[in-house]
């Protein structure tokens, strides 16, 4: 790993003189704990990037560099760095407009990554590189050695045009206002000004060198040739805009008025030490406080905001609006996100988090659809469920309402009643929704039967059973803003599809399992090995291991399916004991299922809520056990340190919810479940200055057991609390200890809340 910032080094016979010369030693902040490059190594699937940017900020930076095997950090060449549309790199010696053979070794040794600021040595140059950002600009500092011929080059795919002696203008794609052929058919606009006028310049277009003042075409850019001296920086700043140049432009002028590097980098430092400081923490181990800082620092990347001045572009409708007074935000996977990124940056920022609200509604009445994973181009077909649903019932349900709910229900319901829930498909209904409305499951296909439907995906195929489990989870969430509204028959409805789950159970094996369009079940479904690839035939990525768990918003009715919740705590005991066949053959057909023990399996998503549900059986010393572990295995501070893929902050949203004490194992519902926290105290500041603290009194690597709680100055008997408990402001302290004290919230009205017919 690179090198700390803040590494001192002393010696006894020095002391003296050392304390009477060297500056005092500057106490750690919260971002000087993150590390970008925690997670840069999958364990099979995606890494991490070591992403400079701004929380939930348009612009991302990070070198532009070909990962080995997906893994991010072996990538030890870089090819160039992000400008917009456009990529930036710089040079030294023979001219080379190609940018994959202008590409220069950097060593992790030589590089600083923080989320405000990067930097490393260019090897092959001998430049020193350096980047920092604002919300819609970026900012790049090159620091050259001597040489007759030091370059620096752009290239992009659109058009571009030198616009002053120091400054070049240009887009992806060849359209405007947005049309075009950047990402998703989205052009994207950049204004780059240049510290030193560009002198002598070359344009390119394939082979053809000129010098050209404007280029168009799919391999084009610009290459400025001069003379440097040793340690001689020059400097560009790049605003970016999905708008249009003239707005690319104002970003740059308002963020980035004149030239400063080092106050940019300062700005962004004190940005990011705003947002992670909502959380302070004590105790803990140094390598504890790394990862939360750094698993918060994840959380804060997603949703994106778009808004650029006061205005925003919309893919769903192609146009620019004016934000009215509330920002644009896109860029989300629901699948991924609803389960602890957004309930967590609910509780940080609601404001921000009713304006990402507003964007999907604003969304579904530009394109007709609530969608699913919004991009800056549109709804994206990836994953399955409705789970915006869930977004606005959590939001709303925790008592923050500041958007167009009746607007909000109209969609959820028309996503509800007339949108396909066939995976990775977006649309209107097909003969096997139909079955779903009609029968109460999503049909597989029979034992040995050949696809037929046209529009099942042939890849992610039908996944029956997962879908049937999370869309009744969402046709619960759709009840409950039904009910808050008063429409007591979509209450009703609703409510009877969010037992569609029972379904789909069979008795005789005690596990979800499939059933085909007559109703029969799919015979021989073997709950770890069946559904193929990914379990992609019954389930979504995972097995009916997991899937069997995927009924948050009734683990009451889960538990009476299974014979009573001493039967769901056995179940629970199997999942984390259950060994795979060989993780060789396992994996192979269920890459997504990493970070194993047992057959629960913490790297994908569907995964989370589990380990709380022994909270729900009397027995929570299991579920503070369990987390423990999970935490202390499977989150590190090294490359290695996620076990699964990321996905815009879900990974590492449910740790720091985790390693606070809490988690929200059913959006929709204002009520946290307790774990075990593993800081001796932690302090989240909230709206209107109320802070919520969470005291774990005698903590410990061996002191994991909650002994008792007292919430707001009133013992607590029960391993839950609600959103108004934490909201207010107030005190949560634990008494932890080495052994479980089995007395502490097992009484069966000790449980929390589930759903009620």
């Amino acid at each position: 790993m690179f090198e700390s910032f803040f590494r001192f080094c002393c010696c006894a016979c020095l002391a003296t003189s050392v304390a009477l010369s060297a500056p005092p030693q500057r106490a750690k902040e919260p971002v000087d704990y993150v590390d970008p490059y925690i997670g840069s190594i999958g364990h099979l699937l995606t890494s991490t990037s070591p992403s400079v940017q701004y929380p939930y900020g348009m612009v991302r930076l990070a070198p532009v560099a070909s990962a080995r095997n997906g893994d991010r950090y072996f990538a030890h060449d870089i090819s160039g760095f992000p400008a917009g549309a456009a990529t930036l790199m710089a040079t030294t010696g023979a001219l080379e407009t190609d940018l994959a053979k202008c590409g220069s070794s950097f060593d992790h040794d030589q590089e600083t990554a923080t989320p405000y600021y990067w930097s490393a040595i260019l090897e092959r140059y001998g430049i020193e590189a350096e980047a920092t950002v604002t919300e819609h600009a970026a900012y790049y500092r090159f620091t050259f050695p001597t040489n007759a011929h030091s370059h620096l080059l752009i290239r992009l795919s659109g058009e571009f045009e030198v616009v002053g002696p120091a400054a070049v203008a240009g887009q992806s794609g060849s359209g405007a206002g947005g049309s075009g052929g950047g990402r998703g058919g989205i052009a994207t606009y950049f204004y780059a000004e240049f510290s030193k006028p560009l002198g002598e310049y070359s344009t390119w277009e394939g082979a053809t060198i000129a010098h050209e003042s404007k280029r168009s075409g799919a391999n084009i850019g610009l290459i400025a040739d001069g003379a440097t001296t040793k340690g001689e920086k020059i400097s560009v700043r790049i605003g970016i805009s999905n708008i249009g140049i003239e707005q690319a432009h104002k970003n740059l002028q308002k963020e980035i008025p004149e030239w400063g590097f080092d106050q940019v980098k300062a700005r962004g430092r004190a940005v990011w030490n705003r947002e992670l400081g909502k959380i302070a923490i004590t105790g803990g181990t140094e390598k504890q406080r790394t990862i939360f800082y750094t698993a918060l620092y994840r959380s804060l990347g997603r949703m994106t905001n778009y808004t650029e001045d006061g205005k925003y572009y919309s893919g769903y409708d192609k146009q620019v609006h004016d934000a009215g007074g509330h920002d644009f935000y896109a860029g989300d996977g629901l699948w991924d996100t609803y389960r602890s990124l957004h309930p967590l940056q609910l509780i940080l920022d609601p404001k921000r988090q009713q304006d990402m609200v507003r964007s999907y509604v604003r969304m579904y009445e530009q394109s007709g659809w609530l969608p699913s994973f919004p991009s800056i181009a549109g709804d994206q077909a990836v994953m399955i469920g409705h789970h915006s649903a869930a977004l606005i019932a959590d939001t709303y349900a925790k008592g923050y309402r500041d958007f167009d709910v009746e607007k909000a229900y109209e969609g959820m319901k028309k996503n509800a009643m007339e949108a396909t829930m066939l995976p990775w498909r977006r649309g209107p209904l097909t003969e096997l929704d139909r079955v779903y409305q009609e029968k109460g499951f999503f049909p597989a296909l029979a034992k040995g039967e050949k696809e037929t439907v046209k529009e099942v995906n042939p890849s992610e195929r039908r996944q029956a059973t997962g879908v049937t489990l999370e869309n009744c989870y969402d046709d619960w969430c759709v009840a409950q803003m039904a009910r808050a509204l008063k429409k007591d028959n979509d209450y009703a409805y609703f409510m009877k599809r969010a037992h569609n789950y029972e379904n789909v159970f069979d008795p005789r094996i005690d596990f979800m399992s499939a059933k085909s369009a007559d109703g029969k079940w799919v015979e021989g479904l073997d709950p770890k090995m069946g559904g193929g690839q990914g379990g992609r035939d019954y389930f979504t990525e995972c097995n009916s291991w997991i899937y069997t768990f995927q009924v948050q918003h009734d683990v009451a009715g889960l538990a009476k399916l299974l014979g009573g919740r001493e039967k769901l705590a056995a179940k629970l005991d199997a999942l984390f004991t259950e060994p795979a066949p060989s993780k060789y053959t396992f994996l192979g057909q269920f890459p997504d299922m990493t970070g194993l023990i047992g057959m629960y399996a913490q790297g994908n998503e569907p995964s989370f809520h589990i380990p709380y549900l022994y909270n729900y059986c009397g027995q929570p010393w299991k579920t503070q056990r369990h987390l423990r572990e999970i935490m202390e295995i499977w989150y590190t501070d090294t490359p290695l340190g996620i076990c699964g893929d990321e996905d815009g902050g879900a990974m590492s949203s449910w740790y720091v919810l985790t390693a606070m004490g809490f988690y929200p194992v059913t959006p929709g519902l204002p009520v946290y479940v307790m774990g075990s926290p593993i800081f001796e105290e932690t302090k989240i500041s909230l709206e209107k200055g109320k802070v919520f603290t969470i005291t774990a009194r005698n903590v410990s690597a061996k002191n994991k057991y909650i002994q008792s709680a007292v919430l707001n100055g009133k013992p607590l008997n029960k391993p839950w609390f609600e959103h108004s408990d934490l909201a207010g402001g107030g005190t949560l302290v634990l008494v932890m200890g080495p052994r479980p004290n089995t007395a502490w919230g097992s009484a069966p009205e000790a449980a929390p809340p589930s759903m009620s017919r």
